[in-house]
This record gives C-alpha cells, sequence and structure tokens, in this order.
C-alpha cells in the first residue's frame, strides 16, 4: 500500500502472509509468570514468544481497577488482552487489558470509562457538537473515542457505528467463555480493510487496486460504509505494474539507504540501533545565496520536512535524535521547532517534537506498534549476522597464525598445515609476511586452500604428519 500527495509518496504499508502483524488483535492469554518488582506479567497468547503485560495499566477486562493492580494478576489466571506491539528482535509482543475494537467514525473501549477526541478535528465547535453526542450513546461503563472521520456525521451514523461495535464485544465474551486459554478471540482487519476504515476519507481523490479479488471486496465495504465514496475507488488493469504506472516504484526502492538526498543539493544520514533512530543534517552542495546563518536555516528547514516525511515511510519509531546543522539564532531554532511540530500533526501515528538537547540536538518520540518494512524485506546478513561489519583479513590471517602455534605446542607437524579459508583470506595472505615469518619460526610449511562457500571469518587448520 502507498499513500501519495500531490504526486509525492507519503507513506507506504507491506503485509505478507507469512509476516502477518497481530497488533490490533484479541487473545484469551494465561499469565505464565508475574514479576512484581517491575509491575510486569508474561502472558501464554499462543504465539512463539509470551506476550508483556504490564500491570500498572491496569486489571483483566471486566475487574474493577484498583491500586495494587499487579497483586490481582496470578500464575495460572486466563486473562483477555490485545496486542498493541509486534515481537520484536528478542522481545515478545506486548500486550493491554486495556480493550479497544475500532470503527470507521468511533473506537469503543469496553473496558475503560472516558470520551476521547481526535486532536485533528480542530473546529472548537465541532468537538462540542461530536462530545455531547457520544456521551448520549456511549454504552453504561465503557468509553469511546471519536475518530477524524465522524466530523460532520450525525447521531445514527455514529450510533450505527456503537451498536455494531458493542454487539461485536458480547460476541468476544461470549467466545471467551467457550474457549480454552490460549486462544484467539478477535483478528484484527487485513490491510486492504484498514486502508478503507483508516485510509478512506474525503481528501482522498483516487483508490486504486490492481487486483481482482481485492477490488470487490474494497468496493464492496466502500459501498456499505461510505457510499458517497465508491466512485473514488478504481480497479487498475494496466500492463505496466501498479507502483512503477504511478511512479513510485523507483522511490521505494531507495527506503532502505542510509543516506537520503535533499533537492538543494544537501542530504541526511540515517542510522538505526537497538535503542534510538541518530539522523545526522548534512549541507553537501548546498551553499546558499545570501549569508551563512540564512543558508544553514534554511538547509535544516528542508531537511526538517524531509526527516518527518522519511519518518513515515520508513515507519521509524521509538527515541528519534536529529543532529541538525548549528543554528546561533535563538529565533531560527524556535520557528524550526514550530515547524516540525506543524508537520508533525499530519502523521497518524502520535510524534511528539520534544525539543533541543543541551547538547544541541533535537529529540523527537513517535508511536510503534507493527514491524516496519525492513523486518519484511530483509533477513540479517549470514556473513556479517546483521552487524554490518566482518573481520579484515589480516584480522584472520593473525588468528590462523595463533591458533596454528597452539598447535604445534601440543604437536608437532612433520609434514606442515594446510588452511581451508575464504578466497579474500587466502588473497590477503598470499601478499603478506605473516606466512613466511610462521613458517621460519616454526620450521615447517604452510599453505592455504580455498574453500567456495566458506565465511570470511571462517577457517578449518588441517596438520599434515603423524599419521594424519
Amino acid at each position: 500500500m502507498v499513500l501519495t500527495e500531490d504526486e509525492r509518496l507519503i507513506e507506504m504499508g507491506i503485509e505478507r502472509p507469512s509476516h502477518s502483524h497481530i497488533v490490533g488483535n484479541i487473545y484469551k492469554g494465561r499469565v505464565q509468570n508475574v514479576l512484581p518488582g517491575m509491575q510486569a506479567a508474561f502472558v501464554d497468547i499462543g504465539q512463539k514468544k509470551n506476550a508483556f503485560l504490564y500491570l500498572g495499566e491496569g486489571v483483566p477486562a471486566g475487574q474493577e481497577k484498583h491500586s495494587d493492580a499487579q497483586e490481582k494478576i496470578h500464575i495460572g489466571q486466563a486473562v483477555i488482552v490485545q496486542v498493541v506491539k509486534d515481537a520484536v528482535s528478542t522481545k515478545g509482543p506486548r500486550v493491554t487489558t486495556r480493550i479497544s475494537l475500532p470503527g470507521r467514525n468511533v473506537v469503543l473501549m469496553p473496558t475503560a470509562n472516558y470520551i476521547g477526541m481526535s486532536r485533528r478535528i480542530e473546529d472548537e465547535e465541532e468537538r462540542k457538537r461530536l462530545h455531547a453526542l457520544v456521551q448520549e450513546i456511549c454504552p453504561d461503563g465503557m468509553g469511546l473515542i471519536v475518530r477524524t472521520l465522524a466530523a460532520g456525521q450525525d447521531r445514527e451514523t455514529l450510533e450505527s457505528d456503537v451498536q455494531y461495535l458493542s454487539q461485536l464485544w458480547a460476541s468476544l465474551q461470549a467466545r471467551s467463555r467457550v474457549l480454552s486459554a490460549p486462544a484467539l478471540l478477535y483478528r484484527d482487519a487485513d490491510m486492504a480493510i484498514r486502508v478503507v476504515r483508516d485510509l478512506l476519507t474525503d481528501d482522498v481523490a483516487r483508490l486504486v487496486v490492481d487486483d481482482a479479488e481485492t477490488y470487490r471486496r474494497v468496493r464492496d465495504l466502500v459501498e456499505y460504509v461510505s457510499p458517497a465514496l465508491s466512485e473514488r475507488v478504481e480497479h487498475y488493469e494496466g500492463a505496466t505494474p501498479i507502483l512503477r504506472a504511478f511512479g513510485v516504484e523507483a522511490e521505494l526502492e531507495t527506503l532502505s539507504d542510509r543516506e537520503v538526498e535533499l533537492a538543494s543539493g544537501g542530504f541526511l544520514v540515517i542510522d538505526r540501533t537497538e535503542a534510538l533512530t541518530v539522523i545526522d543534517v548534512n549541507t553537501g552542495k548546498f551553499v546558499g545565496q545570501s549569508n551563512l546563518s540564512d543558508t544553514i536555516f534554511r538547509a535544516n528547514m528542508e531537511a526538517a520536512a524531509e526527516i518527518l516525511r522519511q519518518l513515515r515511510l520508513r515507519d521509524i519509531g521509538g527515541i528519534i535524535i536529529v543532529d541538525f546543522i548549528d543554528m546561533d539564532e535563538e529565533e531560527q531554532k524556535e520557528k524550526l521547532l514550530a515547524f516540525m511540530r506543524e508537520r508533525a500533526k499530519l502523521d497518524r501515528s502520535k510524534t511528539n517534537i520534544i525539543g533541543i538537547t543541551q547538547l544541541g540536538l533535537v529529540a523527537i518520540t513517535r508511536k510503534k506498534s507493527r514491524q516496519n518494512f525492513e523486518s519484511i524485506l530483509y533477513a540479517d546478513c549470514p556473513c556479517c549476522h546483521g552487524s554490518g561489519r566482518v573481520e579484515s583479513p589480516e584480522t584472520v590471517a593473525i588468528r590462523i597464525c595463533r591458533d596454528i602455534r597452539r598447535i604445534e605446542e601440543r604437536s608437532h607437524a612433520d609434514f606442515g598445515y594446510e588452511v581451508e579459508v575464504h578466497e579474500t583470506i587466502a588473497y590477503a595472505l598470499m601478499d603478506s609476511p605473516l606466512v613466511d615469518s610462521l613458517s621460519s619460526e616454526l620450521g615447517v610449511k604452510v599453505g592455504f586452500v580455498i574453500k567456495p562457500g566458506m565465511h570470511p571469518e571462517n577457517y578449518s587448520i588441517i596438520q599434515r604428519g603423524n599419521g594424519r
């Protein structure tokens, strides 16, 4: 799925059967372990890894909330939980007992009791109208969040959403009573349905689908939930692949690049670590037209817009640190932060521009729930195992020489040694004095054999002589 604005790519998503996300799914799980010191429990929901439940958020659905909530959770207990974050690396999925069921106009929260409002509904009078309306239709003991699409909708439309979601919750509770944990109670919609539910608004000019079956599903759904928008759904049947036809294929192929070029000639460098993402801004070929201060400010403003776009495109979440080019004027710093905060409102994922740290770095946080596209498109390199580095040929050669010396200390090789190595190591050793020095030192011959397919850091030492 790609989302374009003014013919420019601003958001993308990938979903494959082999990497289907579980965010939004609701499970009946069983508590496997409780850690009071961390206010946490681990729950078996039928996945490869137990899910992490933070007990400070509340207690299982249907129980009253108390300050000693963690004491109410015990090993072996069955709980209804919803996945809020996919499993990442060695960490299992994160779950919550605060269930939320999204509809097109509202989100029902059966285990909460408050009214929320989309921050994108900015008109104060409309916010008041919607707040008063949903207070009247909200089921007793439950909560509602008013989505952006609810703006301008009448009572009947919102009430229909609430009734459907209330019935869905009742059916989930009924399933929970008859199923044994762990069990899946509710699966979130697939990407095609989520696009209609979350993205298809009056602002969308076209929704183009290239798969006939998916097109029929989407068209039927749109005709049911928003008949006025059904004519905007199109079936693409061209011979050219759809992404290429709409001019976004080439840009998608660059999303994993470390460097991002800016129109002015500057560029960004994006590095991701386990804890955070670091983005460095460079002027590159951009030299400006007036004074140095103005050149730096313009470069930073252009970079800020592209950074927020890249965060959406690459679905980068968590902590983001940006090293902009140093600015001396406080007014320029404030303008930069104000610009970024305004642009961040366009992001569907909650994005906070924290401010400028004492070191002059801009700190950003962005909500992350699903696996990003890199985890779907790429696997760890079999050579470097994801580190991006392997030992240099000289380092491997030194290790080989050390191992041969250890072997010689135990048993002398009458006919020398044969070492099976990767071809890069063999060529490096041919030009290195290490081998000749080792042969002279030990009084044995050391030869090398190229082993096709061998890892560059691996080798096999074969001792010749003494019956071997």
